[in-house]
């Protein structure tokens, strides 16, 4: 896949302090790209980096191969973006604010702006003021403003901040019909790991300005080496109370009991229970979330160069 953003040995340095250290990876043309870490962690000094907003101390950024610190405005003519909530003017119709945004850019014809409406799903509501617009439905006027240009790149930080779950599904859903059916890059920072998880392709944890990993979500996901497995038992065999078989460690839980072990351990304890009387009734593995694996990651006090 084709990479359109590069970040190359990117430091940024405030106040003798580094809060961005040495970040090098690549963003692709058709993906939802999640950003996660935790508070502090650099995450917002990056996304400021990305999109000019701040400056570079060391290292490259580059947007479809154009370099932000010495071509700015053609790498950002393929940017989009909203920070949490799209301000507009409340006053105006959703149309009439994306009017007065298109005079920004050249060669925006109506045309163009009943397109974005229609990808939004704002076509029905598009001419009432934007005062009578739920959150949910000004964040997605701000995607169509943010697409009037069609950008390579979409930059959404907190794009779910403040909505509720319905809204969080709308939105998830746009970002992922516009990553797929428009081939654009998005790049989205978010505290709702359930949502990133649903939501997408890759992500890339930072910690203290370190990149800790980039790795497709499943992969990341299901990469651990123990896995937590829930044993539906008989639970009145006197080997279930005493919370440890065989040398492995359980907990107690309604109709059985949790363990986390390697998968080879499995038949290992399954056979160990049987010989000693216990009824087993079923055995199946607990999928770990991405809420799991970063409170895991980030839990660690090491992170690795990058």
């Amino acid at each position: 896949m084709k990479s359109v953003v590069e970040l190359k040995n990117v430091t940024k340095v405030i106040k003798g302090k580094k809060i961005i250290d040495n970040l090098s990876f690549n963003i692709n043309e058709g993906e939802v790209f999640g950003f996660l870490g935790p508070n502090g962690a650099g995450k917002t000094t990056t996304i400021r980096m990305i999109v000019g907003l701040m400056g570079i101390s060391s290292g490259d950024i580059l947007v479809c191969g154009k370099n932000v610190k010495n071509e700015y405005e053609a790498a950002l003519r393929n940017v989009g973006g909203i920070v949490e909530n799209p301000e507009m003017y409340k006053f105006l119709t959703g149309y009439q604010n994306l009017m007065q945004y298109a005079r920004m850019f050249k060669g925006i014809t109506k045309e163009k702006i009943n397109e974005v409406v229609e990808l939004v799903g704002l076509t029905d509501r598009i001419n009432e003021k934007v005062k009578t617009y739920s959150l949910g439905m000004r964040q997605r006027l701000g995607l169509a403003q943010s697409l009037l240009h069609d950008p390579k790149v979409m930059i959404l930080d907190e794009p779910t901040n403040g909505l509720d779950p319905a809204g969080i599904r709308e939105i998830r859903d746009h970002l992922r019909k516009l990553a797929k059916e428009k081939g654009m890059a998005v790049i989205v920072s978010s505290h709702l790991l359930s949502e990133m998880e649903m939501m997408c392709d890759r992500i890339a944890i930072i910690q203290k300005g370190k990149l800790v990993d980039v790795q497709n979500v499943r992969d990341f996901v299901n990469e651990a080496a123990t896995q937590k497995y829930f044993v539906e038992v008989d639970k009145n065999n006197p080997i279930i109370s005493n919370g440890n078989i065989n040398g492995i460690a359980f907990n107690q839980v309604d109709d059985g009991i949790e363990v986390e072990m390697e998968k080879e351990q499995v038949p290992e304890l399954i056979e160990y229970l049987v010989q000693s009387g216990v009824r087993i009734f079923e055995v199946k593995a607990m999928s770990k979330s991405l809420e799991d694996r970063f409170l895991e990651i980030t839990g660690k006090e090491e992170v690795k160069n990058a």
